[in-house]
Protein backbone atom coordinates (compact mmCIF):
# COMPACT_ATOMS: atom_id res chain seq x y z
CA UNK A 1 0.00 0.00 0.00
CA UNK A 2 1.24 3.48 -0.89
CA UNK A 3 0.49 6.79 0.83
CA UNK A 4 0.24 10.10 -1.02
CA UNK A 5 2.77 12.71 0.18
CA UNK A 6 2.09 15.76 -1.96
CA UNK A 7 -0.46 17.51 -4.16
CA UNK A 8 -0.34 17.55 -7.93
CA UNK A 9 -2.68 17.94 -10.87
CA UNK A 10 -3.09 17.77 -14.64
CA UNK A 11 -5.61 18.77 -17.30
CA UNK A 12 -7.49 17.02 -20.06
CA UNK A 13 -9.62 18.72 -22.74
CA UNK A 14 -12.41 16.63 -24.29
CA UNK A 15 -14.65 18.23 -26.94
CA UNK A 16 -14.23 21.66 -25.39
CA UNK A 17 -14.85 20.52 -21.80
CA UNK A 18 -11.91 21.08 -19.47
CA UNK A 19 -11.18 18.40 -16.84
CA UNK A 20 -8.74 19.32 -14.07
CA UNK A 21 -7.68 16.25 -12.03
CA UNK A 22 -5.96 16.88 -8.70
CA UNK A 23 -4.78 14.69 -5.82
CA UNK A 24 -4.56 15.90 -2.22
CA UNK A 25 -3.16 14.00 0.81
CA UNK A 26 -5.83 13.36 3.48
CA UNK A 27 -5.82 11.20 6.61
CA UNK A 28 -9.54 10.78 7.28
CA UNK A 29 -12.99 10.98 5.76
CA UNK A 30 -13.66 14.29 7.55
CA UNK A 31 -10.41 15.77 6.22
CA UNK A 32 -11.39 14.60 2.71
CA UNK A 33 -14.74 16.41 3.13
CA UNK A 34 -13.00 19.60 4.30
CA UNK A 35 -10.58 19.55 1.38
CA UNK A 36 -13.45 18.88 -1.03
CA UNK A 37 -15.29 21.94 0.32
CA UNK A 38 -12.22 24.09 -0.28
CA UNK A 39 -11.90 22.71 -3.83
CA UNK A 40 -15.56 23.59 -4.53
CA UNK A 41 -15.00 27.09 -3.16
CA UNK A 42 -11.79 27.50 -5.18
CA UNK A 43 -13.53 26.40 -8.39
CA UNK A 44 -16.92 28.05 -7.84
CA UNK A 45 -17.11 28.77 -11.60
CA UNK A 46 -16.85 25.03 -12.50
CA UNK A 47 -19.81 22.94 -13.66
CA UNK A 48 -18.90 19.91 -11.49
CA UNK A 49 -16.31 18.97 -8.86
CA UNK A 50 -16.39 15.16 -8.90
CA UNK A 51 -14.39 13.31 -6.25
CA UNK A 52 -13.29 9.97 -4.86
CA UNK A 53 -11.20 9.31 -1.77
CA UNK A 54 -9.52 6.38 -0.02
CA UNK A 55 -8.22 6.54 3.57
CA UNK A 56 -6.98 4.11 6.21
CA UNK A 57 -3.90 1.93 6.28
CA UNK A 58 -5.84 -0.93 4.72
CA UNK A 59 -7.74 1.44 2.39
CA UNK A 60 -10.84 0.60 4.41
CA UNK A 61 -12.66 3.96 4.08
CA UNK A 62 -13.78 5.05 0.61
CA UNK A 63 -16.22 7.53 -0.83
CA UNK A 64 -17.18 9.28 -4.04
CA UNK A 65 -19.68 11.63 -5.66
CA UNK A 66 -20.86 12.32 -9.21
CA UNK A 67 -21.61 15.94 -8.17
CA UNK A 68 -24.57 16.28 -10.52
CA UNK A 69 -23.22 14.24 -13.44
CA UNK A 70 -25.45 11.29 -14.48
CA UNK A 71 -25.26 8.51 -11.84
CA UNK A 72 -22.24 6.24 -12.21
CA UNK A 73 -20.53 8.30 -14.94
CA UNK A 74 -18.04 10.26 -12.83
CA UNK A 75 -17.35 9.32 -9.18
CA UNK A 76 -17.44 5.55 -9.78
CA UNK A 77 -14.88 5.53 -12.64
CA UNK A 78 -12.58 7.81 -10.61
CA UNK A 79 -12.87 5.57 -7.52
CA UNK A 80 -12.32 2.41 -9.61
CA UNK A 81 -9.07 3.84 -11.03
CA UNK A 82 -8.01 4.94 -7.54
CA UNK A 83 -8.66 1.52 -5.98
CA UNK A 84 -6.63 -0.15 -8.72
CA UNK A 85 -3.49 1.84 -7.87
CA UNK A 86 -3.07 0.77 -4.23
CA UNK A 87 -2.74 4.33 -2.89
CA UNK A 88 -4.41 5.39 0.36
CA UNK A 89 -4.87 8.67 2.27
CA UNK A 90 -5.76 10.37 -0.98
CA UNK A 91 -8.53 12.63 -2.27
CA UNK A 92 -8.81 12.79 -6.06
CA UNK A 93 -10.98 15.56 -7.50
CA UNK A 94 -11.84 16.07 -11.15
CA UNK A 95 -13.19 19.55 -11.79
CA UNK A 96 -15.11 20.01 -15.05
CA UNK A 97 -15.90 23.17 -16.95
CA UNK A 98 -18.56 22.34 -19.54
CA UNK A 99 -17.45 23.14 -23.08
CA UNK A 100 -20.82 23.17 -24.84
CA UNK A 101 -20.81 19.62 -26.27
CA UNK A 102 -22.60 16.78 -24.46
CA UNK A 103 -20.28 13.78 -24.06
CA UNK A 104 -22.92 11.10 -23.34
CA UNK A 105 -22.59 8.54 -20.56
CA UNK A 106 -19.78 6.59 -22.26
CA UNK A 107 -17.88 9.79 -23.02
CA UNK A 108 -18.19 10.97 -19.41
CA UNK A 109 -16.99 7.63 -17.98
CA UNK A 110 -13.97 7.74 -20.31
CA UNK A 111 -13.15 11.42 -19.62
CA UNK A 112 -13.33 11.06 -15.83
CA UNK A 113 -11.50 7.72 -15.84
CA UNK A 114 -8.76 9.06 -18.14
CA UNK A 115 -8.37 12.18 -15.96
CA UNK A 116 -7.90 10.01 -12.87
CA UNK A 117 -5.38 7.76 -14.67
CA UNK A 118 -3.39 10.78 -15.89
CA UNK A 119 -2.99 12.36 -12.46
CA UNK A 120 -2.15 9.02 -10.78
CA UNK A 121 0.45 8.28 -13.49
CA UNK A 122 1.97 11.67 -12.63
CA UNK A 123 1.98 10.79 -8.89
CA UNK A 124 3.94 7.60 -9.61
CA UNK A 125 6.27 9.23 -12.18
CA UNK A 126 7.15 12.06 -9.78
CA UNK A 127 7.38 9.69 -6.77
CA UNK A 128 4.75 11.63 -4.79
CA UNK A 129 3.62 8.47 -2.98
CA UNK A 130 5.73 6.28 -0.72
CA UNK A 131 5.24 2.72 0.40
CA UNK A 132 3.53 2.63 3.78
CA UNK A 133 5.85 1.65 6.60
CA UNK A 134 4.70 1.87 10.21
CA UNK A 135 6.54 4.64 12.08
CA UNK A 136 6.78 5.81 15.68
CA UNK A 137 7.33 9.28 17.07
CA UNK A 138 10.35 9.84 19.31
CA UNK A 139 11.78 12.67 21.36
CA UNK A 140 14.81 12.94 23.66
CA UNK A 141 17.23 15.54 25.00
CA UNK A 142 21.03 15.23 25.02
CA UNK A 143 23.83 17.35 26.42
CA UNK A 144 25.69 19.52 23.90
CA UNK A 145 28.89 17.45 24.20
CA UNK A 146 27.00 14.36 22.87
CA UNK A 147 24.99 16.14 20.19
CA UNK A 148 27.39 15.60 17.23
CA UNK A 149 27.93 11.94 18.14
CA UNK A 150 24.16 11.29 18.38
CA UNK A 151 23.49 13.24 15.18
CA UNK A 152 26.05 11.11 13.32
CA UNK A 153 24.48 7.90 14.70
CA UNK A 154 21.06 8.94 13.34
CA UNK A 155 22.39 8.25 9.81
CA UNK A 156 22.21 4.52 10.60
CA UNK A 157 18.42 4.67 10.94
CA UNK A 158 15.38 5.57 8.84
CA UNK A 159 14.42 8.84 10.51
CA UNK A 160 12.04 11.44 9.08
CA UNK A 161 10.68 14.87 10.07
CA UNK A 162 13.65 15.44 12.38
CA UNK A 163 13.53 18.65 14.38
CA UNK A 164 16.09 20.07 16.81
CA UNK A 165 15.50 22.49 19.64
CA UNK A 166 18.55 24.10 21.21
CA UNK A 167 17.80 24.97 24.82
CA UNK A 168 19.51 23.91 28.04
CA UNK A 169 20.06 20.63 26.17
CA UNK A 170 19.45 19.70 22.54
CA UNK A 171 16.01 18.14 22.11
CA UNK A 172 15.69 15.96 19.02
CA UNK A 173 12.32 14.68 17.85
CA UNK A 174 11.02 12.98 14.74
CA UNK A 175 9.68 9.73 13.39
CA UNK A 176 11.44 6.39 12.97
CA UNK A 177 10.44 3.13 11.29
CA UNK A 178 8.82 1.05 14.06
CA UNK A 179 10.97 -2.04 13.40
CA UNK A 180 14.11 0.05 14.12
CA UNK A 181 12.80 1.71 17.31
CA UNK A 182 14.16 -0.77 19.91
CA UNK A 183 17.65 -0.87 18.36
CA UNK A 184 17.61 2.94 18.10
CA UNK A 185 16.54 3.32 21.76
CA UNK A 186 19.30 0.88 22.81
CA UNK A 187 22.00 2.77 20.91
CA UNK A 188 20.92 6.12 22.43
CA UNK A 189 20.91 4.58 25.93
CA UNK A 190 24.39 3.04 25.42
CA UNK A 191 25.82 6.20 23.89
CA UNK A 192 24.65 8.28 26.88
CA UNK A 193 25.52 5.64 29.53
CA UNK A 194 21.84 5.23 30.34
CA UNK A 195 21.40 8.98 30.78
CA UNK A 196 18.88 9.31 27.93
CA UNK A 197 15.82 7.13 27.43
CA UNK A 198 13.46 7.59 24.52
Amino acid sequence: MYILNDRTGCELIVKGSRFLAEVIPVESQSQARDMLKSQKTKYADATHVVHAFVTGLAAEVMGMSDDGEPAGTAGRPVLDVLKGRGITNILLTVTRWFGGTLLGTGGLVKAYGDSAKMVLDKVLAEKLAEEYVEKRDFSFAVAYDLYEKVKYMLKDFTVSTLSEDFGEKVTLSGRIVSSEFETFAGRIKDMTNGGVVL
